[in-house]
């Protein structure tokens, strides 16, 4: 059996991933908090595509748990994907560390607790595959997520550093910088139609470049040029500007 290692599990693209990759042929691992709550989820994947699927509970904010969590998977995973988002409250974790904290840490130290397991048993084996979804949000701080923004560009030096490591290990490793996406996440706020992507495209586009071993993708495509724009908005007009 090949398992995948969806973590946020309980998230739109995640949920999305997982009917993609059983689909493909792959088995599942579904960690999430309250994993208990994506049995009839899992279930109903089982029933469709005949794959083996787990729910397992993990807190990706208890590092102290992540070895013992990664320790329990009998069948070692093939693959991971990180699906593991908070968008947090930007005005909020200005004045409020907690909220701060907590932006920080669900989208980038946790994952990284995590991750520093699995690439080592991966590095081990020179084997396996680490799809991170990050965010086009990473790539250049804006006032009104600037504390989401920068845990996302920590994530992507991350991964990047993750990469050339695993290189020599024949362990790939792909960056996926999303832009808009009608999830749960953004639910109530107004998003340009043409910039949006549905979680089930955003599926089809990680599974898509992870076969073919690319490096880092942007779904949907136009955010590529979107963000080489923005990237090369000189700071002294970028700083007065709104976006």
């Amino acid at each position: 059996m090949s398992y995948v290692l969806i973590i946020g599990a309980r998230s739109d693209i995640a949920k999305a991933l997982a009917r993609k990759y059983a689909e493909q042929g792959y088995d599942l691992y579904l960690g999430a908090r309250q994993a208990v709550e994506l049995e009839d989820f899992a279930n109903d994947i089982k029933v469709r595509t005949e794959r083996d699927v787990r729910c397992v509970e993990l807190d990706i904010l208890d590092y102290a748990s992540h070895q013992d969590f990664y320790n329990a998977l009998i069948d070692k995973p093939l693959g991971l994907i990180t699906a593991v988002g908070y968008l947090g409250e930007q005005q909020k974790a200005q004045s409020d560390f907690n909220e701060a904290k907590k932006i920080i840490d669900t989208n980038y130290t946790g994952i990284v607790s995590l991750l520093n397991i699995i690439a080592d048993d991966f590095e081990a084996r020179k084997d396996g595959f680490i799809v991170g979804i990050s965010s086009v949000a990473g790539d250049r701080g804006r006032k009104n997520n600037y504390l989401y923004g920068s845990a996302k560009a920590a994530l992507t030096a991350y991964l990047s550093g993750l990469r050339n490591r695993l290189y020599g290990a024949n362990v790939h490793v792909l960056t996926v910088k999303p832009g808009f996406v009608n999830t749960q996440m953004t639910a109530g706020i107004d998003l340009p139609e043409k910039l949006t992507a549905q979680p089930e495209e955003v599926a089809n586009d990680i599974y898509q470049a992870q076969n073919k071993g690319k490096n880092v993708l942007y779904t949907k495509w136009k955010w590529k040029w979107v963000m080489l724009i923005i990237r090369n908005i000189p700071e002294w007009k970028f700083k007065g500007m709104s976006l």
